[in-house]
């Protein structure tokens, strides 16, 4: 199958998971405003993150034309993390000043660990498989690819372990810069897709 059934797919999964963050900021009534920063600062990770991620599942499949079973499955893994973002994000916004804050960060961290896992297997292996499934993707290119993947998969559990020793507001400004590293391109520019 060609790569446009399982990326309208993808994202129909991102758009739900990106617009269900905004469930958590309807509750707040006017006089709360001031005070609900910790929603505003998790929604914006939040959001941050997830459209990066939707960015660079783009690229990733801008590297192939056709998919098997295993990239379906892998896929499947991956979406599985992205679409429960919005559960740790409203721990987070509900707990982050406390008590709980610290279990809501190392929540949102390991789901972050857990993408960034499907991520790197995924892009793992359009690489190995690029020939089947009609990509150009050497194989020189994983090298290069996988130290970046590493860095941002070390942040998110140096976040969290941050998250753990009690530490959430630090865990969550440190799940946002990882965002802002995403935001860079860390894979090599596809072929043009015919």
């Amino acid at each position: 199958m060609d790569t446009r059934r399982v990326e309208a797919f993808s994202d129909g999964v991102f758009a739900v998971a990106i617009t269900v963050l905004v469930f958590n900021l309807l509750g707040i009534k006017l006089g709360e405003l001031a005070h609900a920063w910790s929603s505003y600062f998790a929604y914006v990770v939040s959001f941050l993150t997830i459209g990066i991620m939707w960015m660079n599942h783009h690229t990733i499949f801008a590297h192939i034309k056709r998919v098997d079973r295993p990239v379906l499955v892998l896929n499947l893994l991956l979406l599985l993390g992205v679409v429960a973002i919005p559960f740790p994000t409203a721990l987070v916004a509900g707990h982050l000043t406390k008590s709980g804050g610290a279990a809501a960060a190392v929540s949102y961290g390991l789901v972050m660990i857990l993408i960034s896992i499907g991520f790197a297997g995924l892009w793992i292996y359009v690489v190995r498989h690029a020939e089947r499934l009609g990509g150009q993707a050497q194989p020189e290119a994983l090298g290069p690819s996988i130290p970046r993947f590493a860095g941002g998969l070390l942040g998110y559990v140096a976040g969290t372990v941050i998250a753990a020793v009690g530490l959430p507001v630090v865990a969550l400004i440190i799940y946002g810069v990882l965002a802002v590293y995403y935001l860079f391109e860390h894979l090599p520019a596809p072929a043009e897709r015919a």
